[in-house]
């Protein structure tokens, strides 16, 4: 077996009114690795509560999770960084299993597949969604993925490189493409994946899926042009 080699990650966490799903997730949060919580406009204390858990708050006054999450990347220090939902779904201590393959130099992209753990946990609609999205990369790219897993670690001046413009729901999408298009090597891990804490922005609500969709197209669009 190879051996990983140890050094410091950076865990950027894109944050909306997430105060109650935080102490959970920050309390998980590997030893090695620092979270940076971006907070995109919060109005439930998720800034402060962030802070006294001892994070490192970032304030990202453009609403947006491409946004928070460029917000994140420039803020960012480590040669590695990882992304990660702050809503509670996925368990911060799997990251290195995700991180690893990075650290290793076996993955220039390594994604986290979500494997749920209840049938709540990811509504069927937003699977489906995904399951043909997922498709849709593999045919175009050929990049074979199955999910765009939002749990995800790369280099930082890599990412930087990529200059991914999205600044909305997109950025994930946007990622993988243009990654794909570099050539990257894109890999994948099995991660569980839990009900969220508290109602979901995107697949949660009729406007965050519209939104959502909407955004995707526009980045599928411009990447393929």
């Amino acid at each position: 077996m190879v051996p990983v080699l140890v050094g410091p990650t950076d865990v950027i966490l894109p944050c909306l009114d997430e105060a109650a799903a935080l102490p959970y997730v920050l309390s998980r949060i590997p030893a090695g690795y620092r979270a940076i919580v971006v907070d995109n406009g919060s109005t439930d204390g998720s800034a402060e509560v962030a802070e006294s858990l001892g994070a490192l708050v970032v304030h990202e006054p453009r609403r947006g999770f491409g946004a928070a999450c460029h917000a994140g990347l420039l803020a960012a220090t480590a040669d590695i960084v990882c992304f990660l939902d702050c809503d509670g779904s996925f368990d911060p201590e799997d990251l290195p299993k995700v991180a690893d393959a990075v650290r290793r130099g076996e993955a220039d992209l390594a994604l986290g597949q979500r494997r749920p753990l209840t049938r709540d946990a990811w509504p069927p609609h937003a699977r489906l969604a995904n399951r043909l999205l997922a498709l849709r990369i593999r045919s175009e790219t050929g990049v074979r993925i199955r999910d765009l897993g939002p749990m995800r670690a790369a280099r930082r001046e890599d990412l930087l490189a990529l200059g991914i413009e999205d600044r909305r729901f997109g950025y994930p999408l946007e990622m993988v493409l243009k990654a794909a298009q570099g050539g990257w090597r894109i890999t994948e891990t099995d991660v569980p994946y839990a009900p969220r804490t508290g109602k979901s922005k995107v697949t949660g609500t009729v406007g965050g899926t519209v939104k959502a969709v909407r955004d995707m197209r526009r980045v599928w669009r411009a990447a393929t042009r």
